[in-house]
């Protein structure tokens, strides 16, 4: 084995570790695409590099004639690395999930290209600071004030007072945000959809699930209480 082909087989290794360890994080976290996902991510951005940079030298052709961009195939290939991060984008309700899975998809097949072109020190950087932001930065942000949006479903009988319900939500620190009505007549019910924005704070509960259930239920002429994230 030549020296040159020992180099490309670290490259592929040194991908497989800094995917593995950045898909091992989404994975214990429950994401859709964990450690094998941005694994075989890395490791293909990896080979398509060296494929880019270094297939002409297996031509016919003289290769110091030869005139190539190596950054053509690799360009291509982040754009399905794109289609690969919407797969795991999902839109529930006022909240869209995925945005960092997606975003750590495509950095891994970033650190990728960096690896399989040689450039193992600006790889080596990002591959810190993803796991300094998806391990470190997790927990500022769950001391970060912020605004969290719940769907709320509640069921009820017709002239629920809606007032009421308002008031049960003020009483929460949340704000409706949108309201649909779904009215049955022949039931003699009517459900209310409420889109609810909650603000955290580092010393309020950041999902406040039990209360909201527990006081709206207990609203006269409500039947039925739901929520989601």
């Amino acid at each position: 084995m030549d020296i040159a082909t020992r180099e490309m087989i670290l490259r592929l290794a040194l991908g497989a570790l800094f995917g593995g360890v950045i898909g091992l994080e989404r994975q214990i976290n429950g994401r859709p695409a964990g450690f094998r996902t941005h694994l075989l991510v890395c490791v293909a951005s990896v080979l398509l590099m060296e494929i880019s940079m270094f297939y002409h030298h297996l031509g016919v052709m003289d290769p110091s004639y030869i005139r190539v961009d190596p950054g053509r195939i690799a360009a291509g290939a982040i754009t399905g690395i794109g289609f690969i991060g919407a797969g795991v984008i999902i839109k529930m309700g006022a909240n869209v999930l995925g945005l960092t899975t997606a975003a750590s998809l495509w950095m891994v097949s970033a650190i990728g290209f960096s690896v399989g072109a040689g450039f193992y020190i600006p790889a080596s950087a990002a591959f810190g600071i993803t796991i300094f932001s998806l391990f470190f930065l997790r927990l500022v942000e769950r001391i970060t004030p912020g605004i969290v949006f719940k769907s709320l479903v509640i069921k009820a009988d017709h002239g629920v007072d809606e007032d009421v319900l308002k008031d049960m939500l003020k009483k929460h620190h949340a704000s409706i945000y949108r309201t649909d009505y779904e009215i049955n007549n022949a039931e003699g019910t009517t459900t209310l959809y409420y889109t609810v924005a909650i603000r955290r704070t580092p010393t309020r509960d950041r999902h406040p699930v039990g209360p909201f259930i527990h006081d709206l239920a207990s609203v006269e002429k409500v039947k039925k209480v739901s929520v989601r994230a």
